[in-house]
């Protein structure tokens, strides 16, 4: 079933999304001329993408809800459409952009909908129907299990949530005994994201390679393959890093697997932006068998655009969103073939988690956000450079209620290398405060010799790289202990001279000044992960003289520190806010607290009480008061940022109190269970 092709132009769109994507959506429609409406829910009056629209509409909370239910609603999106005056509805990604009820509201409310009909959402919705039609079409897929239907010869296996994406509702199994309790933590995950809890089985390939296919048809039957991406450097599931072209793909996969990709979009009709995505299994080559890609099996097709869309964008020189646009109004794709690639072009996603604390999401207070770097938003930059695509702004709130993606960073280079190292450096020079991200870890993978090796070496790029020992070593801080240290001491020399602003001692004259030389003087700060740092330093001849070996003050501002160290200068950036120091350098950030001379008498807490470690929404106690638990038993799960988190007993013990309910709200904190501990006195 195709899209009219005689509908009016757009007048006015209606994003109903939020963040990035919806900046993103508006950005194209301001140059378009094309007004827009933003809907949000209560507490985002002041989001970026609220304020950036025409117009701005509330969305309504249903009863017994949360912020994102307010995104679920389609006779709520329509409605607001109507209100505001919009003739046409984007459904950007997430929340309801593959929901075939929104589609079918918006056409039936007489607005033109941007995206695919609510048939081709409908049949490639649920991730069985689409293998069926793949088969059909001649595209090798991957076999559906039912997971009551699985066998030990079928292992390992992947559980997957037949409705959405983005990591939430998959589990691997190994073991035949683990299958029941990960196809119920999938289905209760599934149901939580995408409304529906439907998971099914395929095989789980340890070595394969994420490689997706962009695609855009219009009404007339023309459908473009826009090139590929690999998307294969994934934490649970969830992309990180995206980049196009694939590298180390061969001349015919890659042609084989474009083609693929045509066939699923003309055997259900396609219309719009969507992407095919494909399994490519990976091995180092042998004698017998000299190539490295085994056959690829086509996983899903998504009828959105995908959230990695930036990097084709780079290399093609195409606004996809704007192509979304005019082929809902019925234009043509051109006959001819679409824009080869240049050069090649890498996205990081930056999320909101802690990489040192079981990544769990973070949330707070962005004091800071910016990537000096970057010389386009929410566009390709001109010629080869940095793109940022970001969700939020400098003093925006982050939260638990919605995904934890803050932004994402895309450079565009002439050939690979110089995608990566663009990106590694613009990262780096990233100041991001308040809120901790897995920047470090985006770095040391783009950096990584078998990350950056892909090209030459494509067996070693696949779904598991960010697992295991590798997670972990890449996963740690940029900033190493020395780094820490003059960090240290840089926030130290900083707070000095910012105490002297605005007193009455004369310009020039340095802070701590005396006219003999002084003691010490001692500042200690605690890292992110408990550690104490201490930076000492004296005043010698109005100088501060550093009690380190080696390193000499250069100059002092209340936002600027040069040290040098062994002979070599470095300027250590120094930002206060939220009760702490943020110093960026050039082998990272350090983020530090200082320790209070007098500290206020620490609040005694009971030892066996389990508090909150984010703020979310219990969503399962899995215990009973007085039952006997071992290590590492789930007592409760939560939710934040759509992610499932469970809580586990650290020591056996007896549950002796369960203070919270399922579908009770939590702030970070708050005891969630007390348990006494075997062998302990409570």
């Amino acid at each position: 079933m195709r899209a009219p092709v005689n509908t009016p132009p757009v007048t006015t769109l209606l994003v109903a999304n939020r963040g990035e994507i919806a900046r993103r959506v508006i950005h194209t429609c301001r140059a378009l001329g094309i007004g827009t409406v933003a809907v949000h829910a209560p507490r985002e009056e002041t989001a970026p993408h609220v304020v950036e629209a025409d117009t701005a509409v509330p969305l309504p909370v249903p009863p017994g809800g949360g912020p994102v239910d307010a995104y679920l609603d389609p006779a709520a999106i329509v409605a607001a459409a109507r209100a505001a005056g919009a003739d046409a509805v984007h459904p950007g990604y997430g929340f309801l952009s593959e929901n075939p009820a929104l589609a079918r509201a918006v056409v039936e409310a007489g607005l033109t909908w941007v995206g695919p009909s609510a048939d081709a959402i409908e049949r490639m919705g649920a991730k069985t129907r689409a293998k069926e039609i793949a088969r059909a079409a001649g595209v090798p897929v991957a076999d559906a299990l039912n997971p009551e239907d699985v066998r030990v010869e079928d292992l390992p296996v992947l559980v997957k949530a037949s409705a959405g994406g983005g990591g939430r509702g998959m589990r691997v199994v190994h073991d035949l005994a683990d299958l029941p309790a990960a196809a119920a933590d999938a289905r209760t995950e599934a149901a939580s994201a995408f409304g529906d809890p439907t998971v099914f089985c395929e095989p789980y390939v340890e070595r394969g390679r994420h490689i997706e296919v962009q695609i855009l048809a219009d009404a007339h039957g023309t459908v473009w393959a826009l090139g590929e991406r690999d998307c294969s450097a994934q934490r649970r599931h969830q992309k990180v890093i995206e980049e196009t072209p694939a590298p180390g793909l061969p001349g015919d996969l890659r042609r084989d697997l474009h083609e693929a990709a045509r066939r699923m979009a003309a055997a259900i009709g396609y219309v719009g932006a969507g992407t095919a995505e494909f399994l490519v299994p990976v091995h180092p080559p042998a004698e017998d068998d000299p190539t490295a890609f085994g056959v690829p099996v086509f996983l899903e097709m998504n009828t959105r655009l995908q959230v990695e869309h930036p990097v084709t964008e780079c290399v093609t020189g195409l606004d996809l969103v704007e192509w979304q646009i005019r082929v809902a109004e019925g234009d043509r794709l051109p006959a001819a073939d679409p824009p080869p690639p240049v050069g090649h072009a890498v996205e990081a996603r930056l999320y909101a988690e802690d990489p040192r604390g079981g990544w769990r999401p973070r949330t707070g207070v962005l004091t800071a956000f910016d990537v000096p770097a970057a010389t386009a938003r929410f566009a390709p930059p001109t010629g080869f450079g940095v793109r940022l695509d970001a969700g939020v702004e400098a003093g925006d709130e982050v939260g638990t209620d919605f995904d934890p993606l803050l932004a994402k960073v895309v450079a565009h280079g002439r050939d690979r290398r110089d995608a990566l190292r663009r990106l590694a450096a613009a990262l780096t020079g990233a100041r991001l405060h308040g809120v901790g991200t897995n920047r470090d870890l985006l770095v040391r993978t783009l950096r990584h010799p078998g990350f950056v090796d892909a090209a030459d070496r494509p067996w070693d790029l696949h779904t598991g790289f960010l697992t295991g020992d590798r997670l972990t070593a890449l996963a740690a801080p940029l900033a190493a202990p020395d780094t820490e240290e003059l960090a240290a001491l840089a926030a130290a020399l900083a707070s000095a001279e910012a105490a002297r602003t605005g007193t009455a001692v004369p310009p020039g004259i340095p802070a701590h000044w005396r006219n003999l030389p002084s003691g010490p003087h001692v500042r200690r700060y605690t890292t992110d992960d408990g550690r104490e740092i201490s930076a000492s330093h004296r005043t010698v001849r109005g100088a501060p003289l550093p009690e380190r070996p080696g390193t000499r003050v250069r100059s002092v501002a209340a936002d600027r520190v040069v040290l040098e160290v062994d002979g070599l200068r470095r300027a250590h950036t120094v930002h206060f806010a939220g009760g702490r120091v943020h110093i960026d350098t050039p082998n990272g950030s350090v983020a530090l607290t200082p320790v209070d001379p007098l500290p206020a008498p620490e609040v005694a807490v009971d030892p066996g009480a389990l508090p909150a470690p984010m703020p979310g929404t219990v969503t399962s106690v899995d215990v009973t008061v007085g039952e006997k638990v071992r290590a590492g038993q789930t007592l409760l799960r939560m939710e934040a940022m759509k992610m499932e988190h469970r809580i586990t007993a650290p020591a056996a013990g007896a549950v002796r109190e369960i203070p919270v309910a399922a579908g009770r709200r939590v702030s970070a904190g708050t005891p969630l269970a007390v348990l006494d501990y075997e062998g302990r006195s409570s």
